[in-house]
């Protein structure tokens, strides 16, 4: 635990802005732990710095000192994993991506990074024995403060109390104490589900067994999945992920969920953050059920692997005839990040009976033009995040795949037969152009590829 030189003391907004000076690193956390009273009063006082440096994370809201800033002068924005946000902030030049497996940030504040001159996180009201908790969102909130030169704690009523491994700081290790604003926590959106969410949906609640231990990303798909099983008669499932969602917290509620066959942390949904609706958050408030943890313990695959039949479902946005996912950027354009993705697919693998899945649409649009996301050559700059070597299911809907020990030509074979139909012919001959089917090599389809339409 990191100790305070002297006694927390409580200081306005203002006040403690004012001990930012140019030059400075400072921590926003992430998500919901980010501050909003302090970011409002250091944003004006944009004028009077230079060269501040913010390291934050998955932006729930607008930042005041991004928009204050919109050249980027005084503030430099660096961000472990883009929200929509800060891909426009990203995309306007003012914000920046750190690469990384978000299970291995913890590690990078503890052994490679400097000490953050000020970090700023907001909390729930401390309790009689002078414990702030993190709410939602435990992620790395415990490396930042033990490599902070000084820690503000921005309290607020509206973050829920939620058990958790170390998810809190003591009133012992704060420096200063400031009042947020307790307006409600910014909620995420559920995007609709799609007619192919549900037939990829589908294929992947087929292969579900009672017992499973879920990971489930965030978007339609993901959705689409929970409300199927939430139908399906499935029974003891487990949660074991890094985001929290809707979905997920929908199948606890239904009794689907609970844990009784988890062997690490039975009959508790582990994560480490949630992002979804006030509902959600209601569900995680001091419920015995829940546990929030750091992602060096929900997201390293040693730790995953420890329960059995462990389900990791992710979403990926284009992917090669060998089965390399590209899953985060669209070419050199960052558009999110690695996140858990490549962690997960390893954990399921190693887990006994565990199944990966990585999953897709298999068209898309842009500017009009409809486009394959199977693709014999990754789009330029394209950033793989899971590589072939760690796929296992790939699902589109047109069927699913499982690619482990497969051959080359076997590969490309699989991933055209997923490709809409109207792209095969096309990816066949460029497979063969390029040597990737030997001409004395013609497989047939393998017997575990499903196929639809």
């Amino acid at each position: 635990m990191r100790t305070a030189s002297l006694p927390a003391k409580k200081i306005t907004a203002t006040e403690a802005a004012a001990l930012v000076k140019s030059g400075y690193w400072l921590d926003y956390s992430a998500c919901l732990g980010q501050p909003d009273v302090f970011d409002e009063a250091l944003a004006a006082r944009a004028g009077e710095l230079s060269n501040v440096g913010i390291r934050c994370s998955l932006c729930a809201k607008p930042r005041a000192v991004l928009e204050v800033d919109p050249e980027g002068k005084h503030f430099h924005w660096h961000s472990w994993h883009l929200s929509a946000y800060e891909r426009r902030k990203s995309d306007a030049g003012i914000a920046t991506h750190i690469p990384e497996h978000l299970g291995e940030i913890p590690d990078y504040y503890r052994r490679f990074l400097p000490p953050i001159d000020i970090v700023a996180i907001k909390v729930h009201p401390a309790d009689k024995d002078g414990w702030f908790n993190f709410g939602p969102t435990a992620l790395w909130a415990r490396a930042i403060i033990e490599s902070a030169k000084t820690v503000i704690v921005e309290v607020s009523t509206a973050v829920p109390y939620v058990f958790g491994k170390d998810n809190g700081i003591h009133i012992s290790e704060v420096d200063y104490i400031i009042d947020g604003d307790n307006q409600p926590l910014p909620e995420l959106k559920a995007p609709p589900i799609s007619d192919i969410d549900r037939t990829i949906a589908q294929h992947i609640a087929g292969e579900f067994e009672d017992g499973a231990c879920l990971q489930i990303g965030i978007g339609g798909m993901p959705n689409a999945v929970c409300s199927l099983l939430r139908d399906s008669g499935a029974k003891d499932l487990g949660i074991h992920t890094e985001m929290l969602t809707d979905g997920l917290i929908e199948l606890y509620k239904a009794g689907i969920v609970n844990g009784a066959k988890k062997q690490l942390d039975p009959g508790k949904c582990v994560f480490a953050f949630a992002h979804g609706s006030q509902s959600m958050y209601d569900a995680t408030d001091r419920n015995p059920d829940m546990l929030c943890c750091a992602t060096d313990y929900t997201n390293s695959p040693h730790i995953v692997m420890q329960n059995d039949k462990v389900f990791s479902i992710n979403s990926t946005t284009q992917m090669d005839l060998q089965g390399q996912a590209a899953s985060e950027s669209d070419g050199h354009r960052q558009i999110s990040g690695t996140g858990g993705q490549a962690q997960f697919a390893r954990g399921a693998y190693a887990s006994k009976g565990g199944k990966s899945f990585i999953c897709m649409p298999s068209v898309f649009e842009k500017n009009g033009v409809r486009k394959s996301r199977i693709v014999l050559n990754l789009t330029p700059g394209n950033i793989v995040t899971t590589p072939r070597t760690d796929v296992m299911y790939v699902v589109t809907e047109y069927g699913l795949v499982n690619l482990k020990g497969k051959s080359i030509p076997e590969r490309v074979h699989a991933m055209i037969g997923l490709a809409h139909p109207d792209y095969r012919e096309e990816l066949e001959r460029q497979a063969y152009e390029n040597r990737l089917l030997p001409r004395a090599v013609y497989p047939a389809f393998n017997a575990d590829s499903r196929k639809i339409g």
